[in-house]
């Protein structure tokens, strides 16, 4: 399992945010998620930890030797400028042109992510299942319904109190590409 496989995002331009300062902050706040432990470092254990939070296992030793050239000597795990270097080389790999077969490997994988917050497999993502899945990682976001329906509010494009397949992709590719 190469880079391709953990991460997947759209070469579509209307999915960057167009705000840099934005996107260094939503980068920031998932640099702070990964990072349970507060040391201002996130490690392969880190990480692996959130992904198999989320049910998407990832083969530990991939994804340490996918990790590991962006560490820094002397360092656990990646600082948050390493994290950034990470972050911008996915996106340098993701981003160039997906042909057909890529583009119907990236959905499905995005089908199974979605799949982890649709607890009852009804086609939504409810404000009460996005709730558990944060409470499942130990985020404080999740502690509040309130926040939990902010979060919703804003990425459901068609305002129905829920997040769709279309609204989930568009969110997780917002989330991953760089500004």
């Amino acid at each position: 399992m190469g880079q391709q496989e953990l991460i997947k995002a759209s070469p579509s331009r209307s999915f960057r945010l167009r705000s840099p300062s934005l996107n260094s902050l939503r980068l920031r706040r998932i640099f702070d998620m990964f990072d349970k432990n507060g040391d201002s470092m996130i490690t392969v254990e880190e990480i692996n930890q959130a992904l198999n939070l989320l049910g998407l296992e990832a083969e530990f030793k991939e994804l340490e030797s996918m990790i590991k050239s962006y560490i820094k000597p002397g360092n656990v795990g990646l600082a948050y400028e390493d994290f950034v270097a990470l972050h911008e080389s996915l996106g340098e790999t993701y981003f160039g042109a997906l042909d057909e077969k890529e583009e119907e490997t990236q959905n499905e994988d995005l089908w199974e992510a979605f799949k982890v917050f649709d607890e009852n497999g009804d086609g939504y993502i409810s404000a009460k299942e996005l709730q558990v899945v944060l409470g499942k990682l130990g985020l404080v976001e999740g502690n509040l319904i309130d926040n939990v329906q902010k979060m919703i509010v804003s990425v459901d494009t068609n305002h129905d109190g829920r997040v769709d397949f279309c609204e989930f992709k568009n969110m997780m590719r917002t989330t991953i590409v760089r500004g």
